[in-house]
């Protein structure tokens, strides 16, 4: 099965109504959970330094209570500065709301990867009983794995956006610094789910080994899609069946090289009786 089989497989299998089931509950977590951080974003001052941002514009003079907090105070003096000439206002404005808006797209991408994490083994056995009941799967790792894959994925994520900073003020070069580390985030995260629900250690190594650069292909492939504004929200369960596909599909040919070895391996010690008797 050719690549372009996998992924139109895949979409067929995301519109059947069982996976659509399943594909509600991201949407609805991840908006339920963005939703808290917006009310907790604007109890820390937000709404309070949009106003600030709004005054300094107006030519208002600006009182900051000397109670606020530290952050608060200094965000206050630098939005001030900023928005007191036309032309740094302008560029404040623009890196405000697109920053913001990265910032969101962003926070719902790992969200949805997150959640999608738990219905994981849920989708991948409804894959299984539906085209690979042949195969017997044998996932390795603990319940505590997952978390430890995320909590060092997300501390690489952050040493690499700390190192690329200086790349950030790079044109075109900016977009890719920005995406590398979440990309990372978002490969480490997905490939583990699905890899570890299907595959035992040894299995892991021996496909990764020969296939490690095409299922980096096919992560990338993905996390294009879930720069599409509020993609993954809607698509992440089919993140899971196509690289579910992927994987059950090696898995398979693994097997049958397996069997032919063993096959092989009979017939060698069958000749060798022979020739000694």
């Amino acid at each position: 099965m050719n690549e372009i089989e996998i992924i139109l497989k895949s979409i067929k299998d995301f519109f059947t109504s069982s996976m659509l089931k399943i594909a509600l509950v991201p949407l609805i977590v991840t908006m339920v959970i963005l939703y808290m951080l917006f009310f907790a974003a604007a109890d820390f001052g937000i709404t309070s330094l949009q106003e600030i941002a709004a005054a300094s514009q107006n030519g208002q003079e600006v009182v900051i209570d000397e109670n606020a907090p530290f952050y608060f105070i200094w965000a206050t003096y630098l939005i001030v500065f900023l928005f007191k000439y036309s032309f740094t206002s302008w560029i404040a404005g623009f890196l405000l709301y697109t920053i913001g808006t990265v910032i969101v797209l962003q926070a719902s991408v790992i969200l949805s990867i997150v959640v999608i994490g738990f219905l994981t083994p849920m989708i991948l056995s409804i894959l299984h009983k539906r085209y690979y009941s042949h195969l017997k799967l044998h996932g390795h790792g603990s319940l505590l794995s997952p978390l430890w894959v995320m909590v060092k994925s997300a501390f690489v994520m952050i040493v690499l956006f700390i190192v690329l900073i200086p790349i950030y003020f790079v044109p075109v070069l900016n977009i890719i610094a920005f995406a590398l580390p979440l990309y990372y985030f978002f490969h480490k995260l997905l490939n583990f789910d699905v890899s570890s629900t299907i595959l035992s250690k040894e299995e892991y190594k021996e496909i990764y080994a020969k296939e490690g650069n095409n299922f980096r292909l096919r992560t990338l492939f993905l996390y294009f899609i879930s720069m599409i504004p509020f993609a993954t929200l809607f698509t992440a369960v089919y993140y899971i069946i196509y690289l579910g596909h992927a994987y059950f599909i090696k898995l398979d040919e693994l097997s049958k090289s397996d069997i032919n070895n063993d096959y092989k391996k009979e017939e060698k010690k069958e000749d060798i009786k022979l020739i000694s008797n």
